[in-house]
């Protein structure tokens, strides 16, 4: 079924085949419909590796982006669901 928020319905339903949230491929699948799909992952800027990061600053990332059981998560578990939000 078609999502009328979704301006390139062909890469949403590849990206969810490829296992991605509903709001990741939908938020790819947008970003890449103004500009070519090859630019799209070029974008943005660069950011260091969750794991150079503090498990404070994994669950204050994980806080801002609403994941919720963040907790009681340890590090571990706090950059698989950061990745896979």
């Amino acid at each position: 079924m078609p999502n009328s928020s979704v301006k390139d319905e062909r890469q949403y339903q590849a990206l969810r085949r490829q296992g991605a949230s509903k709001e990741k491929a939908a938020r790819i699948s947008n970003a890449s419909a103004s500009s070519s799909r090859s630019e799209t992952g070029r974008k943005g800027g660069s950011s260091g590796s969750y794991e150079d990061r503090s498990k404070q600053e994994l669950y204050d990332k994980a806080n801002q982006v609403g994941i919720e059981g963040r907790s009681s998560m340890s590090k571990q578990e706090l950059i698989k669901a950061l990745r896979h939000h």
